[in-house]
């Protein structure tokens, strides 16, 4: 380690030395001599005074299976006026080249889209920034024209409705995906869906710039999409002919064969 020292004792497992009743607690927690592998150092974690006595470190390599890069390290304390120290603590720690388990991740961060199969049960934290109580000014409700202000007031609204910040996130997502202006489908459709009679606006501040696709041939049929997506099953789609053509009323005869009299 670095840093380390070797106190007087500590550079040896003699009999009697700091180190060897060091080992023996390391051994003792390792339940096997063979766990615990060479003594690496000792570090101080007090000056040593007369009056202070001395608390000292020390490490020794592990041999533990699938603790590559640990060590053991055991504390000892001597009180002032006693020639033995006693054992402090022993602990198994990592080292710089020490492998380590991955951070820990709350569940409702490790969860992606797609991840809820049938049956399960994915409850919403009280914390959640996407979601407010539903007295809230905040409300996205005080858009809706159909008045769910009213039922919000009488207590028969929903306890809980979607923050700006959760609108704002949704939004971005919705724009960001398969049915967004940018995908590959709007890139070549005839028209936005904005202008699409098959759109059905959404409720709230975001009808400005989402709806529902309500064409059983468009691909995203039921899907939200943006107003500036579009597809080839438009509304408005039509086949153009590239030339007029002429409705002919009465019969035609080839005279190149024969005189007009």
């Amino acid at each position: 380690m670095a840093d380390s020292t070797d106190p007087a004792g500590a550079g040896s497992d003699a009999p009697g030395t700091d180190v060897e009743r060091a080992r023996a607690a390391a051994v003792g927690t390792a339940g096997s001599p063979d766990l615990v592998g060479e003594h690496l150092g000792a570090v101080p974690e007090t000056p040593s005074t007369a009056d202070l006595g001395e608390v000292v470190t020390h490490s020794f390599a592990s041999r533990l299976p699938g603790y590559v890069g640990w060590y053991w390290a055991v504390t000892l304390a001597r009180v002032p006026g006693e020639e033995q120290a006693t054992v402090d603590e022993v602990v198994l720690l990592p080292g710089e080249q020490a492998l380590l388990a991955p951070a820990w991740v709350p569940w409702h961060e490790r969860l992606r889209p797609g991840d809820l199969s049938v049956g399960d049960v994915l409850p919403s934290t009280e914390d959640d920034p996407r979601l407010v109580p539903g007295y809230a000014t905040d409300d996205d409700s005080a858009d809706d024209p159909e008045g769910s202000v009213v039922a919000r007031e009488i207590g028969l609204g929903r306890e809980r409705v979607m923050s700006r910040e959760g609108r704002a996130e949704a939004a971005a997502r919705w724009d960001a995906g398969e049915f967004g202006p940018r995908s590959a489908m709007a890139r070549q459709a005839p028209g936005p869906c904005g202008t699409c009679g098959f759109f059905l606006p959404l409720a709230g501040s975001l009808r400005h710039a989402f709806g529902a696709c309500g064409n059983v041939y468009a691909p995203a049929d039921g899907r939200v999409v943006a107003i500036d997506y579009g597809c080839g099953a438009h509304s408005q789609a039509t086949l153009a002919p590239d030339d007029a053509t002429e409705v002919v009323h009465s019969a035609r005869y080839d005279t190149g064969t024969f005189d007009v009299l």
